[in-house]
C-alpha cells in the first residue's frame, strides 16, 4: 500500500520531528522506532516510555440493550463489569474462530467503549451492526480519539508531573476520568507490555498537547518515546497474543490459551456450542512458547518440526532484549505441547534447534505490583 493511502495518526508530524522510522501497520503509517528499538524496549522494562496507539479503533455501544448485545457477542461476562472497570475478551464466530480480541470499558449504566484492533475496526463495527437489535446505539469514534500509552515501572511517577495531586489513580483494569487543560480524558491502568502503565483516551487536540507535555516534563525521569517495534518485543516476552498472528478466524480461544476468558455459565453466546464441543473433545493444537538454542532469531511462518515430523508453525518470533536470546510463539500438535520438548525451526531453509519453555518468558515486570 502506497504511503499516500495509509492512515496517519494525529501525532504524525510529531513522530517525523523526533526522527521516527515509519512503517506500515494495519493500514496505518506508524513509528517503528525513534532511535533504537533496544533502548525503547529497555526503557519500558526499567523506567517508562510513551507510545502513540491512535491506530487502534474505538466503538461506543449504548442503550438499554447494549449489555445484552455485548454478552451475546463476547465470551466473557460483561454483566460483571461495574462502571469504571475494564474487561479483556474476544468476539467469536459460530464455529469458535476469533473475530477479534478487544477491551471493553463500562463508561456508564448503559454505555460502553470498545477498544479494538486497527485492522479489524471496520469488520468489528459491521459485526456489531449485523447482530444489533432494538435499543442499541453504535458509533465508530475512532476518528475522534487520540490514544496514548505510558508504560513502565515509573509510569505513574512520570504522569504525576502532569496530573493533579487530588487525582484518584485507578487500580489495574480500572479507569478514571482525568481533567486536563484542554478537556477530559479517560485514563485506564491497562497495557500490552507486562509492566505497570496507563492508556489515555482523549480528543485529538488534547492528545497533541498531552504528548508534548509528557515528553517535556517526564524527560528528566528517563521517559522516551517508543514505537511499535518495542511494543512487539515487549508483548512477545509476555506471550500476549496479537491478532493476525496468534489469533485469527481459524483459531479458537481454547487453542490460544484463553479458556479463562470464557464464562460458560453466563448464558448463550455466539460460538458457545462449537467451543463447548471442542472443550469436550479436546483441542488438537495448542499455542506454545519456545526459545532458541543458539544465536538464530525466529520469525513468523517458520515450520516447527521434531525428528522430521511437522508439528506446526510459528506465529511470532523475535530477539528478546530482556533475555538476550531468540524467542517465539507458535501452534503445535497437542501431544507435543509440553515444556522441555525439543524442536527444530526451519529458518531460511536451515533447521535450527529450539525447545518449548514456560511462559511468560519474562517474569520480572512491575505488572504484578500494579495488579495486586
Amino acid at each position: 500500500m502506497a504511503s499516500s493511502q495509509l492512515k496517519r495518526s494525529p501525532l504524525y508530524q510529531r513522530h517525523l520531528a523526533l526522527g521516527a522510522k515509519m512503517m506500515e501497520f494495519a493500514g496505518w503509517e506508524m513509528p517503528l522506532r525513534y532511535k533504537s528499538l533496544l533502548e525503547e524496549h529497555c526503557a519500558v522494562r526499567d523506567k517508562a516510555a510513551l507510545f502513540d496507539l491512535s491506530h487502534m479503533g474505538q466503538i461506543e455501544v449504548s442503550g438499554k440493550s447494549a449489555l445484552d448485545l455485548l454478552n451475546r457477542l463476547t465470551v466473557n461476562d460483561v454483566s460483571q463489569l461495574a462502571v469504571g472497570q475494564v474487561q479483556y475478551t474476544v468476539l467469536c464466530l459460530t464455529d469458535g474462530g476469533i473475530v477479534d480480541d478487544l477491551t471493553i470499558y463500562r463508561t456508564g449504566e448503559e454505555s460502553y467503549l470498545l477498544c479494538v484492533n486497527a485492522a479489524n475496526t471496520e469488520k468489528d463495527f459491521d459485526w456489531l451492526i449485523s447482530h444489533r437489535g432494538k435499543g442499541v446505539k453504535l458509533e465508530d469514534k475512532s476518528s475522534y480519539y487520540c490514544l496514548l500509552a505510558v508504560q513502565g515501572p515509573w509510569a505513574q511517577i512520570c504522569l504525576k508531573k502532569i496530573v493533579s495531586k487530588e487525582f484518584d489513580w485507578p487500580r489495574y483494569y480500572r479507569f478514571s476520568l482525568l481533567r486536563l487543560e484542554r478537556g477530559e480524558a479517560l485514563l485506564s491502568r491497562t497495557g500490552y507490555t507486562g509492566e505497570d502503565g496507563f492508556e489515555i483516551y482523549l480528543g485529538q487536540e488534547s492528545g497533541l498537547n498531552l504528548w508534548d507535555r509528557i515528553l517535556e516534563l517526564a524527560d528528566p525521569l528517563g521517559l522516551i518515546p517508543a514505537g511499535l517495534g518495542a511494543r512487539d518485543t515487549l508483548r512477545t516476552e509476555m506471550k500476549y497474543a496479537l491478532y493476525g498472528h496468534e489469533l485469527t478466524e481459524t483459531t479458537t480461544p481454547l487453542e490460544a490459551g484463553l479458556s479463562w476468558l470464557i464464562k460458560w455459565d453466563k448464558g448463550d453466546f455466539i460460538g458457545r456450542e462449537a467451543l463447548l464441543k471442542q472443550k469436550q473433545e479436546g483441542i488438537k493444537r495448542k499455542l506454545v512458547g519456545f526459545e532458541m538454542i543458539g544465536p538464530a532469531i525466529p520469525r513468523p511462518g517458520c515450520k516447527i518440526l521434531s525428528q522430521g515430523q511437522l508439528l506446526g508453525q510459528t506465529t511470532s518470533g523475535t530477539y528478546s532484549p530482556s533475555l538476550k536470546k531468540g524467542i517465539g510463539l507458535g501452534y503445535v500438535r497437542r501431544e507435543f505441547a509440553r515444556v522441555g520438548q525439543q524442536i527444530e525451526l526451519e529458518i531460511r531453509a536451515k533447521l535450527r534447534q529450539a525447545k518449548l519453555v514456560p511462559t511468560p518468558f519474562y517474569r520480572q515486570g512491575s505488572l504484578a505490583r500494579a495488579a495486586g
